[in-house]
């Protein structure tokens, strides 16, 4: 048992007088830490910044903000962790029974009534923290993958959508990525459960031990993770990631004392500011990059803003060179496009020269191969680029 004591809840004080607010920090300042604001928008500003906020207690009659706008607020907040705060509402003798079902019926927790006791703050401020620090314990075990003590995929989701909401109301950047251990169902047959695992383990590891105290790192798969990086620099982060391949690929898993060759593929997605993807699209926005890593071997860079156009793959590289530079594509040398093999689909620079040259009957044997080389490239377009891709083909 650890002989550390326990951390004291963080209480929220909101009040336009000094008095008041001095007198509840006074009162409850031996049990809590207490911070306070004077008005709904000083409040506002710090639960946007302090995510330990436990209780909040505010006035209702205040300048700028008021405590309904401000249990407005809080009540509509993107973060779920602000949205439920327990708020408990402090009415004066100006405030009549209309005033409090007004607050009840806004999102009021509870209410504590002008002059206060010390025994009537405590008491309150003792039973709402108690029961978010619980609150917040179960969430935590639900939200968090079993093994390796990573968020799993509902709890990754969750704070990708704080993180999404944060980033685009304060216009600062976030980065998402993806990494996939390469057939890890066929590894965990050959290998076992043990070894797979220990595998897992490695990787879970590896990223904590990368990312900052803001960061979040999840299993979304059984052999597949996620970060979401807010305040991140793509080339930054794609270099982190390619250390974290290069480190898997160094110090490969044993099996039977042998060791086994391991691929971790990578994709970046950033930035996310524009409002337009919600979380599960911006996932499935990152999977497909990854996609079009996993199937040409070809290292895949950070995206560039959704008005951009899309980026075009790199080039393929050999196996051993993606674990070196991962998201460094290689030097591009114009070359004739070759003839098409017979039996085998051409290249899409081959096929277009096939078509400007009216040679559809020669192409048309490999359409079908050739539209499924083709169709990762298109699932690394936004949907307004889908949207104009399409009106261009129905000209």
């Amino acid at each position: 048992m650890s002989s550390e004591p326990a951390a004291k809840a963080r209480i929220l004080v909101v009040d336009d007088s000094k008095l008041m607010r001095k007198a509840a920090s006074k009162m409850l300042g031996d049990e809590f830490e207490v911070i306070t604001a004077d008005d709904g928008v000083d409040a506002w500003n710090q639960l946007g910044n302090d995510g330990a906020i436990q209780v909040v207690f505010t006035d209702l009659n205040m300048p700028r903000m008021d405590g309904y706008q401000l249990l407005r607020q809080i009540r509509a907040a993107g973060d779920a962790g602000v949205q439920g705060l327990p708020v408990i509402v402090v009415t004066g003798a100006e405030n009549d029974e209309a005033a409090r079902m007004k607050a009840l019926d806004m999102g009021a927790t509870d209410f504590i009534g002008k002059p206060f006791t010390t025994s009537d703050l405590v008491a309150r401020a003792r039973a709402h923290s108690t029961y978010q620090r619980v609150t917040r314990q179960l969430q935590s075990q639900v939200a968090t993958d079993a093994l390796t003590g990573l968020a799993n995929k509902a709890g990754f989701l969750d704070r990708l959508r704080q993180d999404m909401a944060y980033a685009g109301r304060h216009q600062q950047p976030l980065c998402l990525v993806r990494l996939d251990i390469e057939d890890f169902h066929r590894f965990f047959l050959h290998n076992g459960r043990d070894v797979a695992e220990a595998l897992v383990l490695q990787v879970a590891r590896l990223l904590r031990g990368r990312i900052r105290k803001e960061d979040t790192a999840g299993r979304i798969g059984l052999g597949s993770f996620a970060l979401s990086l807010p305040g991140g620099q793509p080339d930054g982060i794609a270099g982190m990631v390619a250390k974290v391949q290069a480190e898997v690929a160094a110090n490969p898993p044993l099996h039977e004392g042998e060791p086994v060759p391991v691929s971790l593929h990578a994709a970046v997605l950033s930035p996310l500011t524009d409002g337009m993807l919600s979380p599960d699209e911006a996932m499935d926005a990152c999977q497909a990059r990854l996609d079009v890593a996993r199937e040409t071997g070809a290292a895949v860079l950070p995206a560039p803003p959704a008005s951009a156009p899309a980026p075009v793959p790199a080039p393929v590289v050999p196996a051993a060179a993606e674990a070196a530079a991962p998201f460094a594509p290689e030097p591009q040398v114009e070359t004739p496009a070759a003839p098409p093999v017979a039996g085998a689909p051409p290249s899409v620079d081959a096929a277009l020269e096939l078509l400007q040259a009216g040679r559809v009957q020669e192409l048309a044997p490999q359409l079908p191969a050739l539209i499924g080389r083709i169709l990762p490239l298109l699932r690394l377009l936004g949907p307004k680029q889908r949207a104009q891709l399409l009106q261009f083909l129905q000209k």
